[in-house]
């Protein structure tokens, strides 16, 4: 059967419309973004026994970095590719590519053949990452999709917490290879779920790639997140090739924008990002992934040098962090869906943010551990609060024509948002360990590490506390400086409710100007049985303020 979706005044029609086949479709995509997110955690921990395998130290950064670029570069490409030739096929292709991507890095033979495996990987875990948010769109309503939403963010929680534990523990029981070869399994579970329970829909129009757009946007954003890693890899943010790398992406930038204008299909709409809701929700991306991801790693360096914990006793300070998500993420899922507002949570936490690293900036190596804990507790549920707020929004002021290329946008955001604030809280860092006093009878506060400080005595242990405090109070405070630039923009946000758009001149088209997909739904069982959902006939509409009728819903047999 195929009709035409639902307008902004028709009810919702889900994907799936049976309940339960709807959850074990969800939870197979669950299962995908799992695969996702545990990949980029689990090869912390084994990296130094590939180093130890292949040799070549120098180049052991690229096995992370090369998966990031990759998948940030062909995000947006993926959420349009699901708008104009159906998401589920799309979904199918990234997990075939991740899986392809995996068997490829189990088998590398080197350091360098590693680093283009992971990039692979990377160009499909990128795919799994926004088509899975897009498909959450088509299988649950706007006041039902919060509550679904908070699952998600919980998997990629747990898939944070656990990946590095994971990977220690499987590449000391099995070797480095099994941590890519784990996937071959449930990558191929996860394939045939989707194949059997998640239905096609079917784009109604003519599929036109916008190959200059995607390559130019490709380069862009390859750009920025090189230039985020520029300090680690050209030992400035300033240097020339760093200069020379935000160079390039502001020219392919300016290029990008002068493409889309004239393509048929852009690969994010200039109408989308013209839109005030949805350029508010992308900045609120930008900065809590600045805030929530970005801030990880010198929290736990933070409590190490200031307070002088070791790595095991400054992990258990993350229990509150994660315990906050966990509060905060299915609370403001559940009072999302049940009052349709998502602005009031992206406020409050973004609040909470600002409150928590304006108290770390201002009792930075003075608050007690008690408090600390408490202040992680509540960036934690800050964090829990905020999260689903921007892919929700975008998703609800998109409409169905654009969803994909949103998503792909404000998740894509979000993790330029880190990467970028990973490298300036580096740099401040760096500047403020430079700049500190040397350390009697210890040297240079920068050839310190955390196991060297806690081997101190005396004044010099006091020093380099000092020293680190003084450096962090920086941090915390652009940490701070940058939740309050989101908090500014969740303030700005228009109040409108998930399911309910901005009136305008013809609501039953999207924002690029384009009618609505039709869907087909049809659902394949093993064993050759094919049955067909039948959905009854969408109710014709009057005319538009176009002066265009709305058709009605066609039977196919």
């Amino acid at each position: 059967m195929t009709i035409n979706p639902p307008s902004a005044h028709q009810p919702f029609i889900s994907l799936v419309e049976h309940p339960r086949l709807r959850i074990v479709a969800f939870l197979f995509l669950l299962m995908a973004m799992f695969l996702a997110t545990l990949d980029n955690q689990i090869v912390s921990t084994a990296l130094p026994t590939i180093v130890g395998e292949f040799g070549a130290i120098e180049r052991f950064g690229w096995v992370a970095s090369a998966y990031l670029l990759a998948s940030c570069a062909v995000m947006p490409l993926y959420g349009k590719l699901g708008d104009l030739i159906g998401r589920k096929y799309v979904l199918m292709t990234a997990i075939v590519i991740f899986l392809i991507g995996s068997l490829t890095c189990g088998l590398a033979v080197s350091m360098n053949t590693l680093i283009a495996a992971r990039a692979l990987q990377g160009l499909g875990g990128g795919g799994l990452m926004v088509s899975i948010f897009s498909l959450n769109a088509d299988l649950f309503s706007p006041r039902e999709r919060p509550k679904y939403q908070s699952y998600a963010s919980l998997v990629i929680m747990t898939s944070g917490a656990l990946g590095p534990m994971l990977g220690g523990t499987m590449t000391a029981a099995f070797g480095w290879r099994s941590i890519f070869l784990i996937n071959l399994p449930l990558a191929i579970v996860v394939l045939c779920g989707v194949f059997f329970i998640v239905p096609h829909r079917k784009p109604d129009r003519q599929p036109k790639i916008d190959f200059a757009g995607a390559i130019l946007l490709a380069v862009t954003v390859t750009a920025i997140v090189l230039w985020s890693d520029s300090s680690e890899i050209f030992g400035s943010l300033f240097a020339a090739p760093s200069l020379g790398v935000v160079a390039v992406a502001v020219v392919c930038g300016f290029a990008w924008v002068l493409a889309e204008r004239r393509a048929p299909e852009p690969i994010i709409p200039l109408s989308l990002l013209a839109n005030k809701t949805v350029a508010l929700l992308i900045l609120v991306s930008v900065t809590s992934g600045a805030v929530a991801i970005g801030m990880v790693n010198f929290l736990a360096l933070y409590l190490q040098t200031v307070y002088g914990l070791s790595p095991t006793a400054a992990g258990l300070f993350f229990i509150p962090i994660t315990s906050g998500i966990v509060i905060g993420s299915i609370s403001s899922g559940r009072l999302m869906s049940i009052t349709g507002r998502y602005k009031p949570y992206a406020i409050i936490g973004l609040a909470l943010s600002t409150l928590c690293f304006t108290l770390l900036a201002l009792f930075s190596g003075d608050a007690p551990l008690a408090v600390v804990a408490i202040i992680m507790g509540t960036q934690g549920i800050s964090i829990g609060l905020g999260q689903q707020v921007p892919v929700l929004g975008v998703q609800n002021a998109a409409l169905g024509g654009d969803v994909g290329a949103a998503t792909g946008t404000v998740t894509l955001s979000r993790m330029i948002g880190a990467a970028t604030a990973i490298s300036i809280y580096g740099a401040l860092l760096a500047h403020g360990l430079n700049n500190a006093p040397s350390i009697p009878g210890a040297g240079s506060l920068t050839d310190l590490t955390p196991t060297a400080i806690s081997g101190l005595t005396g004044t010099a242990h006091q020093a380099a506390l000092a020293g680190y405090a003084e450096t962090f109070i920086m941090i915390f405070a652009f940490a701070a400086f940058v939740a309050l630039t989101g908090l500014i923009a969740a303030i700005s946000l228009k109040p409108i409710k998930l399911g309910m758009h901005p009136p305008g001149p013809d609501t039953s088209l999207t924002p690029s100007g384009r009618r609505p997909e039709r869907i087909s739904y049809r659902l394949v069982f093993p064993g050759g049985v094919t049955t067909r959902l039948l959905m009854g006939l969408a109710r014709s509409s009057t005319r538009t303020s176009c002066g265009k009728a709305n058709r009605p819903a066609r039977w196919s047999p």
